[in-house]
């Protein structure tokens, strides 16, 4: 515990300035509201040990120029454990900020609710549960820094429950606390990394970039916009393909630009959001996150050129629905050769992840942009298309099926793959031609042949 930052060491590492909210003290019954032999002894030894007489502090802070209502735990004080005062801190934190317009962070470090208060501190997690969904119906952002320990249901609440989830490297992390797991249990995955692995938590961030981190994520949340992301430039070659399947064997060489370098050119800085909240991440398949283009904030969700993996359009799912919800118009990229087909992908919900992207875009009021920049194959690149505003570059393609796959469902030979992709219309210029897309973006200062 001597080596755990107090909350008040936790505040400072993370903010400019901090000013704590006014707290109206309970009247507590003797030893508690179940008279609990030793309980006040036990809090008085806490408060003298820690200086604070609860194990929250809540307060407003400047952070990196944003304003924001700060909730940090006090793991010194009888192990960060909720109860009944601490529910009252907390509600009247979200309270605060929903009058004040103000995005949330909490830099949880908590056991889980206090064993002196019974079903009473329990209970408490409904009211936090209560006043984070009031403050998402309001549209305010809430970011939760993951501290060592978050367990119990700190964690499946004001962590777990939060739009974005850091964690410090090497965090206890975990709904059992380490004295309730099975004996036989591996404690490696009690931890902020293997939370980050099964999609759970968006990224690990040092000590010393907690603020800077924060501050970047808590200005890139608060800046709404009503105007759609334009289209990138394309970074590829800047002809027409002449046949469909030149458009494919295009689409696909392995030195076109993909999502990355796309990402880079368009936003001056960015962060990234991972995992589905599920049990499962795609990093290597679906980019997603927010950055800076041109002075406001975009959110996007870019495919990397693979099958992308049902927990890849979960996450997108996820941003979307996000983005929608603060306001941030979002950039979609369109790359993949389709979703993944195998059996792990089925076991994993590929169609009702799927599905959930499609209902996602379909829902969304947020104004959303798509550049196709590679492969469009099939439904699993359609999901993260924008109806209306999807745009393509002369080095991508767009297709119900694969031209291969085409031909072996029609029992035509081989030898017809070429002429099939012909057929199939899926060169950018023949998409413009179908309505299928607005136009096909050329390279900065130029524009394509037959670009609308």
């Amino acid at each position: 515990m001597a080596d755990r930052p107090s909350a008040r060491e936790a505040l400072a590492l993370a903010t400019d300035s901090f000013e704590e909210l006014p707290y109206s003290a309970r009247k507590s019954a003797p030893d508690g509201p179940l008279g609990w032999p030793g309980y006040d002894g036990s809090r008085a030894r806490a408060a003298a040990r820690t200086g604070e007489d609860e194990s929250v502090v809540c307060g407003v802070a400047d952070v990196e120029g944003t304003r924001a209502v700060l909730i940090a735990f006090e793991f010194g004080y009888l192990g960060g454990s909720l109860g009944e005062g601490t529910g009252d801190r907390l509600e009247a934190a979200y309270a605060h900020a929903m009058a004040h317009r103000l995005p949330m962070v909490s830099l949880v470090a908590t056991g889980g609710s206090r064993m002196q208060e019974g079903m009473l501190a329990l209970t408490q997690l409904q009211r936090v549960a209560r006043a984070s969904a009031r403050a998402r119906e309001a549209r305010l952002p809430q970011i939760a820094v993951l501290r060592d320990p978050t367990t119990g249901g700190g964690w499946a609440t004001l962590g777990a429950g939060a739009d974005v989830v850091l964690a410090l490297p090497g965090a206890q992390v975990g709904f059992a606390g380490s004295r309730v797991r099975p004996p036989d249990a591996d404690p490696t995955a009690y931890t902020a990394e293997a939370q980050v692995a099964a999609g759970a938590v968006d990224a690990l961030v040092p000590p010393e970039e907690l603020r800077t981190t924060l501050g970047r994520w808590l200005r890139l949340l608060t800046r709404p916009s009503s105007d759609p992301a334009p289209p990138p430039h394309a970074l590829g070659v800047p002809d027409l393909p002449s046949t469909g399947w030149d458009a494919v064997r295009r689409a696909r060489a392995p030195h076109r630009p993909r999502a990355t370098a796309y990402l880079d050119a368009y936003f001056t800085s960015r962060v990234q959001l991972s995992g589905d909240r599920c049990g499962g991440a795609d990093p290597d398949g679906m980019l997603c996150g927010f950055g800076d283009h041109q002075g406001r904030t975009v959110a996007y969700a870019a495919q990397t050129g693979t099958a992308t993996r049902p927990a890849g359009y979960r996450t997108a799912a996820r941003l979307v629905r996000l983005a929608d919800r603060l306001g941030i118009p979002v950039l979609t990229l369109v790359d993949t050769p389709g979703a993944a087909n195998d059996a792990d992908a089925e076991r994993q919900g590929a169609g009702a992840a799927i599905a959930g992207l499609f209902a996602a875009v379909a829902a969304a009021r947020t104004p959303l942009t798509t550049l196709v920049i590679g492969e469009g194959g099939s439904g699993g690149a359609l999901a993260l298309a924008a109806p209306g505003n999807t745009w393509a570059t002369p080095d991508s393609y767009f297709s119900v099926i694969a031209p291969e796959l085409a031909t072996a469902i029609l029992k035509r030979p081989p030898t017809e793959v070429e002429p099939t992709a012909d057929a199939l219309r899926i060169r950018p210029q023949d998409l413009v031609e179908l309505g299928v897309v607005q136009g096909i973006v050329g390279p900065e200062g130029g524009e394509a042949d037959g670009s609308c």
